[in-house]
């Protein structure tokens, strides 16, 4: 019925529609969340890719970290009003893409060792503002004053 050309459109199409959706329905935290998600997924998957021997498939899934880091998170830093938090952001975002650039051309698993650490050090810390901006929940655990 359909070509394999007239799939894959539909299919990015599908996949456009799912990122808008998911973009307007989450609040910023879990937009950033589900981004730091993102390269650290891409990144495994790159690994395992590199130790099958899966050329492509490394290539592509470094290409998808990198998008996510330059596209996503770093595009979306406010470097004005975010003063050195964001400077340093960057900074760290622009080392990340040197390294993945790198892994990518050198095989080097080390390399996606490191932005993974560092990714994952950051998406920690990003996740533990979320947990200590929200508000206490009623049915949790009373707190206790002078303790």
């Amino acid at each position: 019925m359909f070509s394999t050309h007239g799939r894959a459109r539909a299919a990015t199409a599908y996949r456009r529609i799912d990122v808008e959706t998911i973009r307007h329905t989450l609040d910023p935290y879990q937009q950033v969340s589900l981004l730091y998600a993102g390269v650290l997924d891409s990144i495994a998957t790159a690994r395992g890719a590199m130790a099958r021997g899966d050329v492509p498939g490394k290539v592509a899934a470094i290409a998808r970290a990198l998008r996510i880091l330059e596209e996503g998170l770093s595009a979306s830093l406010d470097r004005v009003a975010g003063g050195e938090l964001a400077q340093n952001l960057a900074a760290l975002y622009d080392y990340c893409t040197h390294r993945l650039i790198l892994a990518n051309a050198r095989n080097d698993d080390a390399a996606l060792c490191q932005v993974t650490h560092l990714i994952g050090s950051v998406a920690r810390g990003w996740d533990g503002i979320r947990k200590t901006d929200a508000a206490p929940d009623p049915e949790s655990e009373p707190m206790v004053l002078g303790g």
